[in-house]
């Protein structure tokens, strides 16, 4: 199983001592998290990318990565998400393609639509055009990864002619792709026609809404003939805070939670732990609190956890990945590990991408449906979900 964390990279005052960091302090903490990942044991450090304040998490995420990837030797490196909406997917393509040549395959990708509404204009794109944006881009993406002398036209950017991304992929095998979506049914399709991960960052959501999305990435996975549903590619996300007394984390979390971009202002801290996967309290409390998402999400092949979001001081945030490193990731990695069925597959590295290639087991996308056909029925259900 692959475990890590992942940042958000919100530029936020600590409620405690009113101060707030700088931005140059924010982003070479960030560098700070990622290398304690790889020294403590994490098996991947995933990032996100925003182009508002106030987060600096990267605009262009493999700028951040390919600095990571310089500092570690072992840690594999994602974003959280790219925006497949609003980027060009050549310029994808390309990017992170040279990032996985820097990087020695150490990367994934994670594909999003974001969630800040303006970014579709700041980048000369409608907002209600989101889905079929990201269709259209990520099969051209797919697409430049694996053909050479491509041409290409589509609804949404210039024709290609005989194109080909330099630098190819590494080994001639892309970086391996999740489809990370919160709420639309369109993109868990989308994942399972490609044979993709399904990335549900369930941090806002409770656990009957995130089933559902999952069960039915995995029937369509399944359905478009790349294996069993049990055996599709499923990935979560939360946030934790803990103290060795489940009472001294509630006590020191509150004033974060109550004052947080994403989380204050609303429910309380009771309410939201009772119905989402943040989790505060001791360590033991974490562990059955993650493993239990066994019982309804299946085996699933990565875990991120949010530790460093809401003005948290760096020194907290590297002590609470200590916590988890030592006390949590071992007991969930082991158990996930030992129930887990040995034909469903762990999560994707690069080496077992170029085996499964070279063996000639590449996923084919849609098994029984043509890519054309596929984005006609998409788009018909957004139109149908639009009405």
């Amino acid at each position: 199983m692959e475990i890590g964390i992942f940042t958000i990279g919100d530029v936020t005052e600590d409620p405690t001592t009113g101060s707030t960091p700088s931005e140059h302090e924010r982003i070479k903490a960030t560098l700070e998290i990622a290398k304690k990942a790889e020294e403590v044991g994490f098996d991947v450090f995933a990032t996100g990318e925003h182009h508002n304040p106030p987060f600096v998490a990267p605009a262009n995420p493999p700028v951040l990565l390919a600095n990571i990837a310089a500092r570690t030797t072992r840690l594999r490196l994602s974003t959280a998400t790219t925006l497949i909406t609003t980027n060009d997917p050549v310029r994808l393509a390309e990017d992170y393609s040279y990032l996985q040549h820097l990087s020695d395959g150490r990367v994934s990708l994670m594909m999003g639509r974001g969630n800040t509404g303006p970014v579709y204009p700041w980048f000369g794109k409608d907002i209600r055009q989101g889905i079929p944006l990201a269709i259209e881009n990520y099969n051209l993406l797919h697409r430049l990864w694996r053909e050479k002398n491509v041409d290409w036209e589509g609804n949404f950017r210039t024709p290609l002619t005989g194109f080909t991304v330099t630098p190819f992929p590494l080994d001639d095998v892309p970086p391996f792709v999740w489809h990370g979506s919160i709420r639309s049914p369109e993109i868990a399709e989308q994942a399972a026609y490609y044979g993709d991960g399904f990335f549900h960052n369930n941090i806002f959501w409770p656990a009957s809404h995130t089933a559902r999305m999952i069960k039915l990435y995995r029937q369509r996975y399944e359905y478009y003939g790349h294996g069993r549903a049990d055996q599709a590619f499923v990935g979560l996300g939360g946030q934790v805070f803990m103290a060795k007394n489940s009472q001294d984390a509630v006590r020191s979390f509150r004033p974060y939670f109550d004052n947080a971009p994403v989380y204050g202002h609303g429910p309380s801290l009771e309410d939201f732990t009772a119905q989402t996967p943040l989790t505060v309290g001791s360590p033991q409390q974490v562990i059955e609190r993650y493993l239990s998402m066994r019982d309804w999400a299946g085996d699933f092949q990565r875990l991120l956890f949010l530790v460093d979001h809401a003005g948290l001081p760096t020194t907290t945030v590297l002590e609470q990945m200590d916590l988890l490193a030592e006390e949590v990731v071992p007991v969930i990695r082991k158990e996930m590990d030992a129930q887990r069925p040995a034909d469903v597959p762990d999560a994707p590295t690069h080496e077992w991408l170029v085996a499964r290639h070279r063996a000639g087991q590449d996923p084919v996308a849609g098994g029984t449906e043509d890519s054309k056909a596929y984005q006609d029925r998409t788009e018909r259900a957004v139109r149908e979900e639009a009405r």
